[in-house]
């Protein structure tokens, strides 16, 4: 079930909100229990059969948890136990996800290095189960370290699958979220946060349906004719990957806004875990911003446990070359993935080695022009990297990013009536044997929709920001102030603002029909 999906939201949500108060009225308990169980109904929606497989591993690393924190609560002997427990539990989390997420790519690869014939059925992806799997180690480690002091197992269940951040993220932390649901005023209507809440929510559908899809019209033609073999030129090749750049930004923070939105409404605080990335001026700084809530998984379950930037620079770079091979494996298996990964571990490798170097020359950050010199370069190899991060193989990056250098040709394309008129060389056995079309790619269309994407990206605040004054999140954001203080505003403004904003929720209402899955819905 989508966020954006007609089902989702005039059937699933209106049932849940109201269910989840009128209980409350009577229950605290069987109101975070119809939580829990409206949140299972959720994820059972897209294929019944992987609800039991959710299941099992809730109640295996409640299990595992409780026995763990049993443990470390009367500290003895039991240490070492309570240790091997807990690499035993983190290793049967990370078998459970290497079954379903890469045995078909194990086994492929194999197959091509021993040029053997072994077969295994194709192995379908549960939803989100990188998702719930990262959310359970967290909560085994936070347990084995003392953070976690409560142990009831509905609200376990509610903590695991509560549907705002099931599929996709962000990774939450049972010592955060927890709390929030046992306040005695959970489970009462808060009308500040349901306006707030369904506002975030309703930009956020916003972005998705009316920029982000609308990117797609332009970034899928391109990569599908590159994946059968064309070769763009210049022109094609910055309009495929720019595009995909947005497209991926909108849908990604789309997705995030809605969660926090959705869960507001319901008197809990999520995480932020987008915070406009690409005006980072550095990798690092991008990787603070982009996927906030997993960058910080990584860093304290994977970098640091490997020692982190403690035992030298060589040490140092290789477990952030490590991190970042794994963090793109995690995202996907292939090895564009992987490549794309092991290209933000270099860039970060590079990142770290020139702060190094103008620390020890005490330079300083060299004003706005070095600033802004240096958040075009940030942005530049991020593009690099999504183009890998979206192609099915390396041979198409090559192909993608040589048409963006005006290796594949620099003509600007004839147009006609708007639209690309001429079309990708397909080669077959090195011989050009025929033209393949790009698609009816309306090109002013795709210029105009691209500058409005980088006006938002750039140039906006992000819908934290705006919304700051009213804390929707569970973590502050304090490198911008709020721009939305509708006190200050004249009653035409107020009165402006409505309508835009119905006409926006109308629009994005119309166009939600579409029903289009979110991109990270596949990791």
């Amino acid at each position: 079930m989508l966020f954006n999906s007609y089902i989702f939201i005039f059937a699933f949500l209106p049932t849940v909100f109201f269910g989840f108060f009128w209980i409350g009225k009577h229950s605290h308990a069987l109101a975070t229990l119809w939580l829990a169980a409206a949140s299972l109904f959720f994820y059972g929606w897209w294929d019944l059969r992987y609800l039991w497989l959710l299941l099992g591993s809730i109640v295996f690393n409640y299990g595992t948890g409780y026995l763990i924190g049993h443990w470390v609560a009367h500290p003895g002997q039991s240490v070492r136990q309570s240790k091997i427990i807990l690499s035993g539990a983190i290793a049967a989390n990370l078998i459970l996800l290497g079954y379903f997420k890469y045995a078909n790519f194990f086994v492929s690869n194999l197959n091509q290095l021993m040029n053997s014939s072994l077969h295994i059925d194709e192995i379908i992806l549960p939803l989100g189960i990188s998702f719930f799997t990262f959310t359970q180690i967290a909560f085994l480690v936070d347990t084995y370290q003392g953070k976690v002091k409560e142990f009831n197992f509905h609200h376990y269940i509610l903590f695991v699958t509560y549907f705002t951040h099931l599929i996709a993220g962000p990774v939450i932390h049972h010592k955060d979220m927890m709390p929030q649901f046992a306040k005695r005023n959970a489970c009462r209507v808060n009308w500040n946060n349901v306006a707030v809440g369904l506002s975030i929510f309703v930009l956020g559908l916003s972005k998705k349906v009316l920029i982000a899809d609308t990117l797609a019209n332009y970034s899928t033609p391109i990569f599908n004719a590159i994946a059968v073999g064309g070769q763009p030129m210049i022109i094609e090749g910055w309009i495929g990957a720019l595009s995909y750049t947005l497209q991926l930004y909108f849908d990604f923070s789309a997705y995030s806004d809605m969660a926090i939105g959705l869960s507001l409404m319901f008197n809990v605080r999520l995480p932020v875990n987008f915070n406009s990335p690409y005006k980072a001026v550095s990798i690092i700084d991008f990787w603070r911003r982009w996927h906030m809530t997993l960058s910080r998984f990584l860093r304290d379950y994977l970098y640091i446990p490997l020692g982190g930037s403690h035992n030298g620079k060589a040490q140092r770079y290789l477990n952030l070359m490590i991190t970042m091979l794994l963090g793109g494996l995690w995202h996907g298996a292939g090895w564009t993935f992987v490549i794309w990964g092991g290209l933000h571990g270099f860039y970060l490798m590079v990142n770290h080695a020139w702060r190094g170097f103008k620390e020890k020359l005490g330079w300083g950050d060299g004003g706005q022009m070095a600033k802004l010199g240096a958040g075009v370069l940030t942005f530049l190899v991020v593009v690099v990297g999504w183009v890998f991060f979206r192609v099915d193989s390396y041979s198409s990056a090559l192909v993608m990013l040589k048409g963006m250098a005006g290796m594949n040709g620099q003509t600007i394309p004839a147009i006609s009536n708007g639209a690309f008129s001429h079309y990708f060389a397909m080669h077959n056995r090195g011989v050009l044997s025929e033209l393949t079309p790009m698609a009816e790619i309306n090109l002013f269309n795709a210029i105009i929709v691209l500058i409005v994407g980088f006006i938002i990206v750039w140039f906006m605040p992000n819908i934290q920001h705006i919304f700051k004054k009213y804390q929707p999140t569970s973590s502050e954001i304090l490198d911008q102030d709020s721009v939305l203080e509708l006190d200050e505003y004249t009653p035409w403004i107020k009165v402006s603002l409505s309508f835009a904003f119905g006409a926006i929720t109308t629009l994005a209402l119309i166009f939600a029909s579409a029903n289009s899955p979110f991109l990270y819905y596949q990791f």
